[in-house]
């Protein structure tokens, strides 16, 4: 269940030192939703270090809005400092993502001299580590993993992670393949279609536009099954599943799919999901991007996760967008990188994931 009231510390003073360190005439603050200046600066924080990690910036104002507003709050935290004309200068969010797993983003200023970017970059992990404590003791926990993110080119970004105490645990490949129009008609309907015995198709919606629950709850039980043996899987609710979903700007119920195996006389079993989100393209096309793809082990060796990406294939193609994206365990074993490679997927750019473990109770 997703809490009325979030579980970490709203209140700075609570979780930063008596003397913070900063520079005269900074402060800590929380940014403010509401106020145009904040969201401006904090997406240009978020675009500048897109553009050192990858060579160009994607981020939106939409992506800092999940992390700051009202709603991003039931689940997540965010402290800014700013400088002394009032300027923001670095920023932290975290993020209660699951049990046992906190997201956090930290970002300071890279023109800010060495020793101050040292010390704000310092504090904002002081607040981090705070915070997990406090979502650590409300989910029972004795020990709270913090789970950051580096570009893989980004040495800068990685040498204060080691610093920090993180370490590097995974890399991922970030891949993209185009599509083109006449790949609309890779399935007969991305609505629904059919191919022996397994239907495709998409998520039910009643009258109001609103999914049924039951293919909702179908989508979480496959993907938390599928997942179970995937690196860092933890547990989520699905009150917390739906919730992390529908604050993602390219969230779209038409973007999720089902898969169902229906030879064996009786009712369809649900076996494969698919859960799509749209990719805004700027001043270029849109593309469709797959957030989650789980196939249940009973069901592998059907082509079930085949025909779903051939469908979110055609379903890009049908509404005009020109790729499709998806994430990659670069350090698995499951060989599934093979099946993207094969049906067009190439390498982008490439994360990684570092973690750092922090004991609940403190020292």
């Amino acid at each position: 269940m997703i809490p009325e009231d979030n579980r970490f510390e709203s209140d700075l003073e609570e979780v930063l030192p008596d003397d913070p360190g900063l520079p005269v005439g900074w402060q800590a603050d929380t940014p403010d939703p509401d106020r145009p200046e904040d969201v401006a600066e904090l997406t240009e924080m978020l675009r500048v270090e897109e553009v050192a990690g990858r060579g160009w910036a994607s981020a939106s104002e939409g992506d800092v809005l999940v992390e700051i507003s009202a709603s991003g709050l039931r689940m997540r935290e965010n402290i800014i400092l700013r400088d002394r004309s009032g300027r923001i200068r670095a920023w932290a969010s975290v993020h209660d993502r699951s049990v046992n797993r906190m997201l956090f983003i930290r970002i300071v200023d890279r023109h800010l001299p060495d020793l101050i970017a040292q010390r704000v970059s310092e504090l904002l992990l002081v607040w981090g580590e705070g915070q997990a404590r406090e979502v650590g003791k409300a989910r029972g926990l004795k020990v709270q993993q913090v789970d950051t993110g580096a570009f893989e080119d980004d040495t800068w970004h990685q040498t204060r992670l080691t610093a920090a105490g993180f370490s590097k645990v995974r890399t991922w490949w970030q891949m993209s393949r185009p599509v083109t129009a006449e790949e609309s008609g890779l399935v007969p309907d991305p609505e629904r279609w059919e191919r022996e015995g397994v239907v495709f198709r998409q998520v039910r919606r009643e009258g109001d536009g609103m999914p049924d629950e039951d293919d909702l709850h179908a989508v979480h039980d496959i993907l938390e099954s599928s997942f179970t043996d995937h690196f860092n899987s933890s547990e989520e609710s699905f009150e917390e599943f739906l919730f992390r979903l529908r604050e993602d700007p390219g969230h779209r119920w038409d973007h999720w799919w089902l898969a169902e195996i229906i030879d064996g006389g009786g009712d369809p079993e649900p076996v494969g999901a698919l859960v799509g989100t749209v990719s805004e393209g700027g001043d270029g096309p849109d593309g469709s991007y797959v957030a989650y793809l789980g196939v249940l082990e009973t069901a592998r060796g059907r082509g079930v996760a085949k025909g779903l990406l051939k469908t979110i294939i055609a379903d890009a193609a049908a509404r005009g967008r020109d790729r499709v994206g998806l994430e990659v365990d670069a350090d698995s074993s499951t060989g599934a990188d093979q099946l993207y490679v094969g049906m067009g997927w190439k390498t982008k750019y490439v994360t990684q994931s570092w973690h750092k473990d922090i004991s609940v109770l403190e020292d």
